[in-house]
């Protein structure tokens, strides 16, 4: 009985998460075609698409996550569990920071705010601290025997 739930429960999720992430995506492509009507340069029309497909990108991520891991019959500790999944979520998430704070980088130099280069400094750097932290964790748990 416990089991069945749990699996209702990941579908229910990863299906909600990956029609959010489809959702983003078409926003993003149709928010960006208005935009581009309404006088929008075509570098920042760009860049908004791909801030929010890099959104979908970690929506989708995290679906296949709980899809794979909480839909299926495995039983595992949690931190063998935890061991397998993270990885690719926080890669996700590592790749999404940096190219966010790239992004910005650029956005404050063609608009010469480079006083506001603090913010997208703070991003890259979280997501090497990010990084690191899986390192670390990766290195010291438990593997699967």
């Amino acid at each position: 009985m416990n089991i069945n739930i749990q699996k209702t429960f990941a579908k229910t999720f990863s299906t909600i998460f990956f029609t959010l992430a489809g959702f983003v995506v078409f926003a993003s492509f149709a928010g960006a075609f208005s935009e581009y009507n309404h006088g929008e340069s075509l570098t920042q029309v760009i860049i908004k698409i791909i801030n929010s497909n890099i959104i979908a990108i970690a929506v989708f991520e995290l679906a296949m996550v709980i899809n794979k891991e909480y839909g299926s019959d495995n039983e595992h500790d949690i931190i063998v569990l935890l061991r397998r999944t993270l990885p690719r979520f926080i890669g996700t998430v590592c790749v999404a920071m940096a190219l966010e704070g790239l992004i910005m980088v650029i956005k404050y130099s063609q608009l010469d705010m480079a006083g506001n280069l603090y913010y997208p400094v703070a991003i890259v750097a979280s997501a090497g601290f990010l990084l690191i932290s899986l390192g670390v964790f990766l290195k010291y748990a438990p593997r699967e025997h």
